[in-house]
C-alpha cells in the first residue's frame, strides 16, 4: 500500500476571491495538479479571528497590515488532500515575496496575481502539525482521526467525485475501478 495522503489548509485571500476568473483558475490549477478539495468554506474573517490566526506574527511590522488585509473581504479556505500536498500546495504558490516571485516563479500562483508580499494571493501550511492546527481553526468540525480511518482510503484510491456546487470531493464508496 502507498504511504498515507497529507492533508493541509490552503486559504485564498480577499485579493483572489474578489476576482471570479483567476478564484476559478486557481481552483482549476489545484485540480489539474491532482489535489483534492475535502472540504471548502468561504467565510470573512472578523479583524480578531484574523488576529487571532496570525498571532504568530504578532508584533511584526507587517501584522497590522496582514490582518487589515485578512478582514477586508471574504476569503476561500479549502482542506486540500494528496501525496506531499504541503509541499505541492507551496510549490504552486510560490514564494511569500512577490516580487522577487514574479521574476524568479511568474507561473507560479503568486507570481501570477500576487500584488503585494501582504496581499499575495493565498495561504498555505508549511508543516502537518501546522495544517493540523490550522485546519483546526477554520474547521473545528473536521475530525482528521475519522477522515483518516473512513475516508483516506477512498481518496488514496481515487474513489471520489468532484462536486463543484459544494467545490469538495466526495468520496463514493460504491465506485468499482
Amino acid at each position: 500500500m502507498s504511504r498515507p495522503l497529507q492533508l493541509t489548509l490552503a486559504i485564498l485571500k480577499p485579493d483572489i476571491t474578489a476576482n471570479p476568473s483567476v478564484l476559478k483558475n486557481v481552483w482549476t490549477r489545484i485540480l489539474e495538479n491532482g489535489l483534492y478539495f475535502v472540504s471548502s468554506k468561504h467565510m470573512h474573517l472578523s479583524s480578531d479571528e484574523a488576529e487571532e490566526f496570525y498571532a504568530e506574527h504578532r508584533g511584526k511590522f507587517f501584522q497590522n497590515r496582514l490582518v487589515n488585509f485578512m478582514s477586508s473581504g471574504p476569503v476561500w479556505c479549502h482542506i486540500l488532500c494528496g501525496d506531499d500536498v504541503i509541499g505541492r500546495w507551496r510549490r504552486m504558490l510560490g514564494p511569500t515575496k512577490v516580487l522577487k516571485t514574479v521574476y524568479d516563479e511568474p507561473e507560479s500562483i503568486r507570481g501570477s496575481y500576487g500584488l503585494t508580499d501582504t496581499r499575495n494571493c493565498a495561504h498555505g501550511s508549511d508543516s502537518d502539525a501546522t495544517a493540523k492546527r490550522e485546519v483546526g481553526f477554520f474547521f473545528p468540525e473536521f475530525d482528521f482521526e475519522k477522515w483518516y480511518k473512513e475516508e483516506h482510503q477512498l481518496f488514496q484510491r481515487d474513489l471520489v467525485e468532484f462536486d463543484p456546487h459544494l467545490l469538495q470531493h466526495i468520496a463514493m464508496p460504491d465506485i468499482h475501478p
